[in-house]
């Protein structure tokens, strides 16, 4: 079956790049070439390019484009942030506030800083993915130095309450960075009135070209970090390297695109999840994780009792879903997520991430519900 017979759900993942940023990326491949560094019409021109694709990133999330650093994607972007960031005040503290469900890249760098003498408290959740923020204000100490929460889960959707994290850590003088990655384009994004200080996310997640994010730092609250990576000044010396000026310019107009058409999409994404959901809802032992909290619009989590999850993705042959996040999806693990959420292995490794986006029509849903249906009943029976 060839990938245009498939049915994409995991618009989490990633997106398709839109048509429109494509065309406007094109020219930088070819006719303006220039390198955003050189001091020459060329390099004027790229750089003139670059600077409107910053105006155009910032005005999605409400900031100043001078907050907004250009990074190869979210990942680089927390790596920078986190480790520039303690660089910058490891004689202030040595303590982070986390979370048990945050995106595997952060906990990747929370690891690693643990091992250079870094304490980290990692926050429980409840049966629903939520922070207890009584919790959260009593694990603050006077050597805490960060509070590092995501606003969106990309496995379950599930929409942390960012603004009240962010006052209660104010409140103590601590700075507040999230990982907005999953929430950009699907929600409207604030980061004024969020209050957040550091905010990561990356242009891949909104139609635009893969290899390009955004690190934001806030500057009415005197956020900086040091250089973790050398080689020059680009970028005011956060991120040194030639700028991809092509990916950049696609970025910026994916940025442009999603701000246009947000509620539009918000609306008709979160009529195909209620869809959706109310096609697997009447599955015997389906149940749809966080269904009742707060949730991005495009983002359905089920799991399936008596089911063998081992063998779930391999059954659906027609669909384009996941286990979970993209960079553990190939690993034959439960979640992090759903253990965390109090989730057994056995019925966490049966679970599904539905993700919908600007192509997914309601057939395409419909058909989903089906070729799922069919699936379960297989391993039902297969396992009984």
């Amino acid at each position: 079956m060839s990938l245009t017979e498939k049915i994409y759900l995991d618009y989490n993942a990633t997106t398709p790049t839109d048509p429109k940023v494509v065309e406007a990326m094109l020219p930088y491949f070819t006719q303006n070439f220039g390198n955003a560094s050189s001091d020459h019409s060329f390099g004027w021109h790229a750089e003139d390019a670059v600077e409107t694709a910053r105006e155009q990133v910032a005005k999605l999330v409400n900031c100043r484009s001078t907050e907004i650093t250009f990074t190869s994607g979210a990942t680089e972007a927390a790596n920078l942030a986190l480790f520039g960031f303690f660089k910058r005040n490891r004689d202030k503290g040595n303590h982070i506030v986390s979370c048990k469900t945050e995106h595997k890249a952060t906990l990747d760098i929370l690891e690693e800083l643990e091992s250079d003498g870094f304490e980290v408290t990692y926050l429980d959740v409840d049966g629903q993915g939520n922070i207890n923020l009584k919790a959260l204000e009593s694990s603050i100490k006077p050597s805490t130095i960060l509070v590092c929460l995501m606003l969106a889960n990309n496995e379950t959707g599930l929409i942390h309450p960012i603004k009240a994290i962010t006052e209660i850590a104010h409140s103590m003088s601590i700075p507040v960075m999230s990982d907005i990655t999953q929430a950009v384009g699907k929600i409207p994004v604030d980061l004024q009135d969020l209050g957040v200080d550091i905010a990561i996310f990356s242009s891949h997640k909104l139609y635009g070209p893969k290899g390009v994010g955004a690190l934001y730092l806030n500057k009415n609250n005197n956020i900086s970090i040091d250089k973790h990576l050398f080689g020059g000044s680009h970028e005011k010396g956060v991120r040194p390297g030639t700028l991809n000026v092509p990916g950049i310019v696609g970025f910026g107009k994916a940025c442009e695109i999603t701000k246009q058409n947000l509620k539009e999409n918000q609306h008709r994404l979160r009529s195909l999840r209620n869809q959706l959901e109310e096609g697997l809802k009447v599955f015997e032992g389906a149940v749809i994780n966080c269904q009742n909290e707060e949730r991005l619009p495009n983002t359905t989590n089920v799991s399936f009792k008596r089911v063998d999850g081992s063998k779930l993705l391999r059954y659906l042959n027609t669909l384009a879903v996941s286990r979970g996040s993209a960079c553990t999806a190939n690993q034959v693990n439960p979640s992090h997520v759903l253990k965390a959420m109090g989730i057994e292995d056995e019925l966490a490794l049966a679970s599904l991430r539905i993700s919908t986006g600007r192509n997914t029509t309601s057939e395409d849903i419909e058909k989903a519900v089906s070729e799922i249906k069919k699936a379960v009943n297989q391993l039902k029976t297969i396992t009984v």
